[in-house]
Order: structure tokens, then sequence, then C-alpha cells
């Protein structure tokens, strides 16, 4: 027998038996599904981040209040409270860390937003004329806050796209007052619509020099230092330099430095092991699949007794009775494999549609991969029916024993 009569026995086998192929097949199919669906989920949200994080620049460092330690000592401050971290801090890092390109001191805190009648609650971010380049924010009318205000602080304020049309409706809001909290502001700006930005509703948020916001909050220290790099600065270079410095004024160390790439990193490791962990556990439904493949293969060998004896009257041997039925199982496999890869591709097309925020797409790797483990799946799990029919006694067989 050549390559393609094996091929044209185990194929016409399978359609004889097309109602019990099916059955098998569907299994191995929804296995496929659930593998491509979930690698591209995971490849989608680890694109996601990167997105998020990339829309900020490069070189963006986060200088948060309170020392990261877990060595189990009491911190040096009184009552394990840091030291305010200040718009003086912010200022001189500026100024004497020369891998410093632009510090921006922030404060953020919730509340109340309100013109005439209209009011919501809202998210009130405390910043500086810098902070719209950094984040890369558009106007959509006016402009952002002013620039050299960090201590005296302007009572205006820009507004969100969908906090200015919630507030003023079709109305051009530029000029207008607003309260905030019990504060009266005037309006300079609204941003063009953003969406979320690293857990920022920036459509729903309400910005304010950082001065004006720390006295509307009654506080004395800021949420945050958001600092940018110069072009050829090493960060963590940069880092050590800028809590050298913090420590020389605070007389501790007492501040957290987190850079962009550390987090891009991290987040990339923990969503990359996630996404293979998901998929592992997809992939016992292959598992599953061939066991049914298995039992389909066995039940067969049964009812085709007669016919195995025939071929070995007839001279077929034994490794050639193996090889016929363990390519039935491969094309059972391979068949639901191709099958489950355009359903899955199609699921992943429709979540991408229905999602747009966060682009879905099934690596390359993944095609291949699905494929080749559905193909190995029916061949393993093929070993033991082919196995049997390769030892059935010819004589025998004919009889239907």
């Amino acid at each position: 027998m050549t390559s393609a009569d094996f091929v044209r026995f185990a194929s016409r086998a399978l359609y004889q038996n097309r109602r019990r192929s099916a059955l098998s097949l569907v299994g191995v199919v929804i296995g496929v599904i659930a593998v491509v669906s979930l690698t591209a989920i995971g490849e989608g949200a680890l694109r996601y981040v990167n997105d998020q994080f990339a829309s900020l620049g490069n070189g963006i460092v986060m200088v948060v209040p309170g020392k990261n330690d877990t060595t189990g000592d009491m911190p040096l401050g009184m009552g394990g409270v840091p030291n305010d971290l200040t718009v003086d801090d912010a200022i001189a890092i500026q100024r004497r860390v020369l891998d410093i390109r632009t510090a921006v001191p922030m404060t953020v805190t919730t509340a109340a937003v309100s013109h005439r009648q209209r009011s919501r609650q809202v998210t009130i971010v405390g910043a500086t004329s810098e902070f719209a380049r950094l984040q890369r924010l558009e106007l959509a009318l006016g402009s952002f806050l002013p620039e050299g205000d960090l201590d005296r602080g302007a009572s205006v304020a820009v507004l969100g796209h969908t906090v200015a049309r919630e507030l003023f409706g079709h109305e051009n809001p530029l000029g207008s007052t607003v309260r905030v909290g019990e504060w009266r502001v005037r309006v300079i700006g609204v941003t063009a619509r953003r969406g979320t930005q690293l857990g920022l509703e920036v459509d729903e948020t309400v910005f304010i020099p950082t001065a004006t916001g720390m006295r509307m909050a009654n506080k004395s220290s800021l949420t945050r230092i958001m600092l940018q790099l110069q072009p050829l600065a090493d960060p963590d270079v940069a880092i050590r330099r800028v809590v050298a410095l913090l420590t020389e004024r605070h007389d501790e160390e007492d501040v957290t430095c987190i850079s962009q790439d550390a987090v891009v990193d991290s987040l990339g490791s923990i969503l990359r092991v996630l996404s293979l962990a998901v998929a592992g556990i997809a992939a016992v439904s292959l598992a599953v699949a061939g066991i049914g493949i298995m039992n389909v293969m066995l039940v067969t060998v049964s009812e085709r007794r007669e016919e195995v004896g025939l071929l070995k009257a007839l001279g077929a041997t034994r490794r050639q009775i193996l090889l016929i039925f363990l390519l039935e199982a491969a094309l059972l496999s391979l068949a639901g494999g191709l099958l489950g890869l355009g359903l899955g591709t199609g699921a992943v097309a429709i979540g991408d549609a229905l999602v747009p925020a966060v682009s879905i797409e099934a690596p390359a790797w993944a095609a291949g991969a699905v494929v080749t483990l559905a193909l190995v799946t029916g061949v393993v799990f093929g070993v033991l029916p082919a196995w049997r029919a390769s030892e059935l006694d010819p004589v025998a067989a004919l009889q239907g024993h």
C-alpha cells in the first residue's frame, strides 16, 4: 500500500462512521477554541498594558511617600508616618538631579463638582502645566493649567470631556465658574475624549493647579511626584540620586521610586505566566477530547474485527494495521484542530470588535502550537486502539471472535 492508499483508507473509515467521528471532533474543536481564545486574551492584556505605559512616553518615574520595605524594622519617622512629600521637594529634584528633565508635583482627591443644578462626584487631580505634555493630553477647548504657578495656585480648572458635557451640555464652558467642593474655580479648558489611562478615567477628571489642590484638600503632602528622565539617563542611576536627595532633605529614606520600565517588565512577566497557565488549563480539555478519540477508536476496532482479519489475510502486516488506525486518529484530531482554529480565530475577531479598547489577537505561534497539540493528542490516544487492532489474530477476527 502507498501513502495515498493509507490516507484514502483511513478517510473512508472515518466517513463511514461519520456520526461517531463528529462527536469526537467536537471535543477537539472545543479544546482548541478555548486555547486560542484564552491565549489571545492574555496577549491582548499584555499589549494593553504596554500601550498604556507607552502613552506616557519614555523614562517616567513615580515618587510616592513611604518606604516600600519588608525587613520588619520600624520606620524612623514619628509613629511610622513618612515625612511630607512637598512641592519644594519636586523643585529640588528638578534643580539638583541632572538626570531629571521635569518634575510634576501631584495631588489626587475626590470631590463634588457642580454648576447650577448639576453636580457629580469626580476625581480631582492637582498638577502643573507639564502634566499635559507628559500624559500626552489633548485639549478640545481652551488651554491647560498655567505655567509657573507652583506656590500660589490659581483658582482655575480644566474639565474632562465627560464632566464638561454633563455639567454644561452643549454650552461652551470656557470662562464659566464651577464649584469644586466649597471652592469656586474658573474653567479654562476641556480635554479631548481620552478614556482610561493607567486607571485614571481622564474624561471624568478635573485638573487644577497643585497648590490649589493641596488647599482644597487641606493637605501639606503631595500624593506623588511624576518625574521625566533626560533622554539618555539611566533610570537606576536617576532613582538612586533622587532617593539620596530626598533622604538628605528628610533625614531618612522615606520614599519609594517606581520606574515605568520596572512596572512594565513586572506586569508583562505576570501576564505571560497567567496566560500560559490559563492556556494550559484550557489544554486539559484537549486531553479529555483525546480520551474521547481513544474510546471511539476502541469501539471502532471491536466493530471492524472482520475487516482487520481480512486485511491480514490479504497480507497486511501488523505495522500497516497499526499505521492505518493511527492515521485515522491523526486525521480526526487534525480536522478538529483546524476547525477549532478557524472558529477560535473568528471568536477572537468578534471579541475584538465588541471590546475595541483592548485589542485581542491570537499570536502567530498559537496557531501552529494548538494544531500540533491537537494532532499529538490524537496520535497519543490512538496508540492503544491501533495496537489492539494490530494484535488481532486474522482467523479469529474473520470468525468475529
